[in-house]
């Protein structure tokens, strides 16, 4: 699901009334003696009217509404009340309130005398009531600076290294990096953060590594480094260093993961502070930074090379050119690209999200090797970020991602790998596969980048554990809807990761585990979408629940070990399935190693899987064409294929319809099912 859909969607139903699930209030168990003589001919008639005329006044519903109760609360409060004050014996309700309703029916007393025993039963059925001033002060997110006391505790230097993607921005950075006495790189992906590793240690800089599934010393665990790469969700505030550099600072947008930059911009404990990003992060950076008193010298950079956009599309698959990369937005058009590619003569390589790093850096090797004859690259919008690539011309397959005309930030970015300066491709070139997509990309990339106007953030733990006090009976599914609902965030800030969070906490929901546990099994970096690496999530939790340890043997007897080499694009789907389990145990074990205690076999097993993969990528036409021969009908396998990327006439001159079939063949939402029985339909017609 889209990012920003996942965010609407938890904000379309954050209102806390439609969150709070009402408790049942429980009758008094012996009734008093005496009772009759007190209420007198009292009965639930008169109860009704009593109460009816207290739900309509104005003064009611104010005075509740300075509770907390809205409305909508109002009147689930008002049901039960009215139930618990009429049940078939009255004898079983309160006894000063049983007084009061009488006095009330004879017009003694007034109906708003009924508002004490009223708030005080509705807080009985919400509990959240009772607590809501400390709810909302738990959850208050406006002032994030305060929860870095040992960064507040340092005059920090900020420094934003600011410009386009090939300009020097983080090599700039990066060179600070290798003179400080001690520093900390974050990079966003795990490939990039494995590159500043090696080099920094090729440098003679001993350097260490931490990604949230391994750590890697330079020497060993007894003796860590000074010098630290890790992904930015890693970096630890407490860690006092000279240098930080943060890079693709312009991150902290991301509806997903833009809490981790937020965190390490107002927490990194270090002397200097080097950010590298994109110009439209300046001003945002500079307002976090103003209410703790710390300034931003900003350096810019240019393009070391030309980038320019071509006056035509490619159009035709036999003028894709040495060089070129194709870039997708869907595995499946990454397919279909690759196969026409094929049908031209062309062996390309093949990059996308689900592939291990070892398969992509293999790839990337390829394709960057000037004596090996693959030499076109076809890829995911994952080339974006963290692989060196020498790309001639980036070929957007599609100006559109997600149904959603792509930002002007990410086509840059994408466009942006077109030119590697010092190489045979130092002039960059971008363009469309379509005649009809250019105009589009030549408006979007001429836009100028909107500056960053708010930031991703997300509660830690300690507030949800708090939260929780408040709210024991409360499901941690509950607990996350709740904190939502209520918390509070300035306008530099809007709340991040909760959607992913909460599908893995939906999972989990009835497996017994504590709070802590369960917190960090939900904030792990699991494709929800999946059903098979979720069912393996879920067995993993129950597992842990019941207290036995997650050894080698058990994981690896739910994958069928050993694996198979893929001959088929689903059976390379199934080794893509069961290395993102292994790296699921790995990032587990690094915050659990006595529950799973066996990271280093299952390591060595992500290795051989990582292998038999690249293994299939190799072969990847012959799994496309394998997978094209299973199907029933050669041109319904046509259909699937034109379904994942574009459509022939798209680039061929389109072929005359033979008859309605055929042209029914050419649409996408018509499955085999339904052809196979028009195909009956048409044969009995016939006979």
């Amino acid at each position: 699901m889209n990012s920003r859909r996942k965010r609407n969607l938890v904000r379309k139903s954050s209102a806390i009334e439609d969150l709070v699930e009402p408790r049942k209030v429980n009758h008094v168990t012996k009734p008093v003696a005496g009772m009759e003589e007190w209420i007198g001919s009292l009965n639930t008639t008169n109860i009704h009217m009593s109460l009816d005329e207290f739900m309509r006044r104005p003064m009611v519903r104010q005075l509740a509404k300075e509770n907390g109760i809205n409305d909508k609360l109002f009147m689930r409060s008002f049901k039960s009340f009215r139930e618990y004050c009429t049940p078939e014996d009255l004898g079983s309700v309160d006894p000063a309130l049983l007084i009061l309703l009488s006095d009330i029916s004879k017009g003694d007393k007034d109906c708003e005398m009924l508002y004490p025993y009223f708030l005080d039963h509705s807080k009985q059925v919400f509990p959240h009531l009772e607590a809501m001033d400390d709810l909302r002060i738990i959850s208050d997110l406006t002032r994030p600076h305060n929860w870095y006391p040992e960064a507040r505790s340092l005059t920090r230097k900020i420094f934003f290294h600011a410009g386009p993607t090939n300009s020097g921005k983080t090599y700039h950075a990066l060179k600070r990096f290798g003179e400080a006495k001690s520093a900390v790189f974050c990079g966003p992906l795990k490939l990039l953060a494995t590159e500043v590793f090696n080099r920094t240690n090729e440098l003679g800089i001993p350097c260490d590594l931490v990604t949230g599934e391994e750590r890697r010393f330079s020497k060993d665990n007894h003796h860590p480094s000074q010098h630290l790469s890790s992904t930015v969700e890693m970096l630890s505030t407490q860690m006092r260093v000279e240098v930080a550099v943060i890079d693709e600072i312009q991150m902290l947008r991301d509806d997903q993961r833009g809490w981790a930059w937020t965190r390490a911009l107002l927490g990194a404990a270090a002397d200097e502070v080097h950010l590298c990003g994109e110009p439209a992060a300046i001003d945002i950076v500079k307002k976090l930074l103003e209410p703790i008193g710390e300034t931003v010298e900003v350096r810019y950079y240019e393009r070391k090379s030309p980038l320019t956009i071509a006056d035509k599309a490619i159009e035709s698959y036999s003028n894709i050119e040495p060089g070129d990369c194709i870039v997708c937005f869907s595995k499946r058009a990454v397919y279909f690209n690759s196969k026409k590619l094929e049908e031209n003569g062309i062996k390309p390589a093949v990059i996308y999200g689900d592939l291990p790093p070892g398969t992509k850096l293999a790839q990337a090797a390829k394709f960057n090797d000037p004596d090996d004859d693959c030499n076109v690259l076809v890829a995911t919008d994952a080339i974006g970020m963290g692989l060196n690539l020498n790309i001639r011309r980036v070929i957007f397959n599609s100006c559109t991602r997600q149904t959603e005309l792509l930002p002007t930030y990410a086509a840059l970015q994408i466009a942006g790998r077109a030119g590697r300066y010092g190489t045979a491709y130092a002039n960059g070139v971008a363009t469309t596969m379509r005649k009809e997509d250019l105009g589009t990309l030549k408006a979007i990339l001429s836009e100028k980048i909107e500056p960053i106007l708010n930031v991703g953030i997300a509660p830690t733990y300690d507030q949800i554990e708090t939260f929780s006090f408040h709210l024991p009976q409360a499901s941690f599914v509950r607990l996350l809807d709740l904190f939502v609902s209520v918390c509070s965030v300035s306008d530099h800030f809007f709340i991040c990761t909760v959607y992913d969070m909460r599908e893995l906490a939906v999972l989990i929901d009835q497996v017994p585990l504590p709070l802590k546990v369960r917190y960090t099994f939900c904030t792990s970096p699991l494709n929800t979408d999946d059903k098979r690496t979720a069912a393996v999530f879920v067995k993993m939790a129950r597992r842990f629940s019941t207290g036995q340890a997650l050894t080698y043997e058990w994981l690896i007897d739910m994958l069928e070990w050993p694996p198979k080499p893929a001959t088929t694009l689903n059976e390379l789907a199934l080794l893509e399935q069961n290395y993102e389990i292994l790296d699921q145990y790995m990032w587990l074990s690094m915050r659990f190693p006595d529950m799973l205690p066996d990271e280093p076999r299952v390591r060595e097993a992500s290795k051989i899987l990582d292998g038999m993969i690249q293994e299939g990528v190799e072969s990847f036409m012959n799994l496309i064409s394998v997978s094209n021969n299973d199907s029933k009908d050669t041109k319904s396998s046509k259909a699937n294929y034109e379904k994942a990327g574009r459509e022939p006439k798209e680039y061929e001159k389109p072929l005359k319809k033979s008859s309605i079939l055929e042209a029914l063949l050419k649409r996408t939402d018509i499955s085999q099912e339904d052809l196979d029985q028009l195909r009956e339909e048409l044969n009995k017609k016939k006979r």
